[in-house]
């Protein structure tokens, strides 16, 4: 659908600038001072981003009057922005294994044991939502599986070479896709009996979209997360680590789809169901932690309600 191929082309065109600018912003802070120093001049960084991203001032605003079902207020925003800075500075804590500075509740453990128990390996769909830092930690503190990030290509080579001065250890762990031997990669890490995520609330450069119903509106996503689970036939889990102010993260597992007995001929009508069980999710956790969903880009598309204020969000 020709809505589809622009937010495509919207998404592979669009690099995540505000995500790498403030990634070397809170690298350069933290390795100097410290967390709770860091954490003051976040309020800095977020009050730049208010003034000064106006693209994504506007996404923000759109996202929250439907999260929030009222009319946003810049405190709000500014919230908005807050939140995604804190995930960005407690990332560098999380990669260099400091997780004594946080405090991380764990919601559906049990659900994502009983995924992996069989030695298979499972994927993680999750959405641009909190810190999946904070969930690849509990993979190694506690489980001791390989965690795994598989992201758009270019995505991929920017935070690689990011991370490898903060710690080497963990570009192993990170999979460009659009790759010949992504699929293989990928297949190695879940034949070893470990865990594959994957954001599935923005295309893969050129891949195919399909609009499901999210905050009261049709909103378009990739189907190549789900489609790439279908063919290699695995357990999905619904995953998201949100952030819930100072140093406290919940995690939470939900069973998405289970692909493991997929047929061929079903496969396109398994997926879509997934892609709509995942929506559903996601405007769960939307309500539940309006804050944490940081995709700024307007996944409607114009499609804009009137907020319960009476006013254009």
């Amino acid at each position: 659908m020709e809505a589809s191929k622009t937010i495509s082309a919207e998404w592979a065109k669009r690099p995540e600038r505000s995500n790498m600018l403030m990634l070397r912003i809170m690298t350069w802070i933290s390795l100097r001072l410290g967390r709770p120093a860091g954490r003051v001049v976040l309020h800095l960084i977020a009050t730049y981003f208010l003034l000064f991203a106006p693209a994504s001032r506007s996404s923000s605003r759109i996202y929250l009057s439907r999260a929030l079902g009222r009319r946003v207020l810049l405190r709000d925003i500014y919230r908005h922005f807050f939140s995604f800075a804190s995930t960005i500075h407690d990332r560098l804590y999380l990669l260099n294994q400091r997780f004594d500075l946080f405090d991380i509740k764990v919601h559906g453990e049990e659900i994502m044991r009983k995924a992996i128990a069989d030695g298979q390996g499972i994927f993680l769909i999750g959405a641009h939502m909190g810190s999946f830092e904070a969930i690849r930690a509990l993979g190694r503190s506690q489980t001791g599986l390989r965690v795994a990030m598989a992201m758009y290509e270019e995505n991929a080579r920017k935070i690689n070479s990011m991370l490898a001065a903060i710690n080497p250890d963990v570009v192993q762990d990170i999979i460009g896709l659009n790759r010949i031997d992504s699929m293989l990669k990928i297949n190695d890490v879940l034949q070893q009996g470990g865990m594959v995520g994957m954001l599935a609330d923005r295309t893969l450069g050129d891949d195919q979209t399909d609009e499901v119903p999210l905050l009261g509106s049709p909103a378009v996503f990739p189907i190549g997360p789900f489609r790439m689970a279908a063919i290699l036939r695995r357990p999905v889990l619904f995953m998201t680590g949100l952030y819930m102010g100072g140093n406290r993260y919940e995690i939470h597992f939900e069973l998405l789809a289970d692909f493991s007995q997929a047929g061929t001929g079903r496969r396109g009508d398994i997926v879509r169901r997934a892609m709509v069980d995942y929506a559903a999710l996601l405007e769960k956790y939307c309500r539940y932690a309006p804050y944490n969903w940081f995709n700024f880009f307007d996944v409607w598309r114009g499609r804009h309600h009137i907020d319960s204020a009476g006013g254009k969000p």
